[in-house]
């Protein structure tokens, strides 16, 4: 009978073999291996440590033996190499390219299937390769350059606003979502089922328009609104009037007002400047044109469009302005500012950016 060859464990090979085991993130196959080792070096048999550690004895003596070839080493598992690449740099780039400077020819822009039958890899590498790239073939958004010969000046100063507003004063974005029309189906609405989504009827009826003014008080996020069925600037000036009540009521004597609003004619009639000189704590702040977005009431009109007016039947005006009304307030329940966060640098630097690729488009 041969006698069994000892481990000679050091006393570092040790406390790290123990360390291994008592970690908690230790590999459960890892911490068997060096129970095998420290077992074994109390003189337990194979037997007995695979008793011990539900390990076979031909397992034992395999680790063990492992371990005196190339101690430590000897119990992790060796790297294995992964899959096989499938798709080759070249291709990736290939894809790449095409979806940026070429474009089906049968269509406007490329599909996964498209795009899989063109360059010859799979759809699912090539929905791989644009989230990689992070590029969305099916998207497309509209924009459109401001042409205002003050536009640095104006963004500066709106901007200005948002971020650094002066000492006692309040900041409200104003505008109208004009045109909302109170649009009932031919006939009632298929509700949701399981597997079914509602469906409506592609037609409808109209029953009129109605505008809601509103004004988002910067600070705190609450929003000031009203509905009138004309959009003239005697609407304005009646939604300037509650806009200065809602002020008087909420801020101190000697507030100053700034309104952030755009360059809709209405704005600028002789009534409201005469309006403005009697109330000269008033001081109004036109975005550029092409510019609504910097007008921050715009993001609520958004919201209000998709969560309460575009899938909303309504039939008659006064539904239509109680559904707008009755989501505002909602809104205002819960009210909080939005955080602008571009400063003007950053803004005007996006902007010259999409000039340069307009220009160097031909277009």
């Amino acid at each position: 009978m041969s006698v069994r060859e000892s481990l000679n464990l050091t006393d570092v090979e040790r406390d790290e073999l123990r360390g291994l085991v008592r970690a908690p993130r230790t590999p459960r196959a890892l911490a068997d291996r060096c129970k095998v080792v420290l077992l074994d070096e109390a003189g337990l048999t194979y037997a007995a440590i695979g008793a011990k550690i539900d390990m076979r004895e031909q397992t034992v003596l395999k680790w063990r033996s492992r371990f005196l070839r190339h101690r430590l080493a000897g119990l992790k598992d060796k790297l294995r190499p992964g899959v096989k690449k499938k798709i080759t740099p070249e291709q990736v780039a290939e894809v790449v390219r095409k979806t940026l400077e070429e474009k089906p020819p049968d269509a406007t822009h490329w599909s996964l299937r498209s795009m899989a039958a063109a360059s010859g890899v799979s759809r699912s590498s090539v929905n791989t390769i644009w989230r990689a790239f992070n590029l969305q073939p099916h998207r497309s958004e509209t924009f459109k350059l401001s042409t205002d010969p003050r536009f640095v000046e104006k963004v500066r100063d709106i901007v200005g606003l948002y971020m650094s507003p002066p000492q006692n004063a309040v900041v409200i974005c104003v505008d109208e979502k004009s045109q909302m029309q109170a649009l009932d189906r031919t006939q009632p609405l298929l509700p949701l089922r399981p597997g079914t989504p509602e469906r409506r009827t592609h037609d409808y009826h109209r029953h009129g328009t109605s505008s809601l003014f509103a004004g988002l008080m910067v600070k705190t996020g609450v929003v000031i609104c009203e509905c009138h069925r004309r959009h003239r600037h005697q609407e304005f000036i009646r939604f300037l009037r509650t806009i200065d009540e809602v002020v008087k009521g909420t801020e101190s004597d000697g507030t100053q007002v700034h309104i952030v609003l755009d360059n809709y004619a209405t704005h600028k009639t002789p009534a409201v400047q005469r309006w403005l000189a009697r109330h000269p704590e008033y001081h109004l702040h036109f975005t550029p044109t092409s510019a609504s977005w910097l007008n921050q009431v715009e993001r609520v009109f958004a919201d209000l469009t998709q969560k309460q007016l575009r899938r909303g039947v309504f039939t008659s005006v006064a539904a239509l302005e109680k559904a707008a009304i009755d989501y505002i307030d909602a809104r205002n329940d819960d009210a909080k500012p939005f955080v602008w966060t571009a400063d003007a640098n950053t803004i005007l630097g996006r902007v010259a950016r999409n000039r340069a690729v307009i220009s160097k488009s031909g277009h």
